[in-house]
């Protein structure tokens, strides 16, 4: 029985080496080829703008707006939003 725990416990500590190395040299060659595909894919891009109310910095195409008078603002949630328009800031 203790030959069969060792061999078992053998094969998994190798399984673990193999997938960290794996993982290693893939990290390494990404780094090198100047990222993946699917990394740059999730990247979000457009103009950022700060919330008012809590100063948060937010993507202008996610971020909701409201208008108060001539001023137009952007927010990171609801919360944010009703605040500004209920002039607790």
């Amino acid at each position: 029985m203790g030959f069969l725990l060792r061999v078992a416990l053998f094969l998994i500590l190798i399984s673990v080496l193999l997938r960290s190395a794996y993982r290693f040299l893939g990290g390494v060659i990404e780094g090198a080829t100047g990222g993946s595909p699917a990394a740059s894919s999730r990247q979000v891009a457009g103009h950022m703008v700060k919330d008012p109310v809590c100063g948060t910095y937010v993507v202008q195409g996610r971020a909701l707006t409201a208008v108060r008078g001539q001023q137009t603002a952007w927010f990171c949630s609801p919360r944010c939003q009703q605040a500004w328009l209920q002039g607790k800031v």
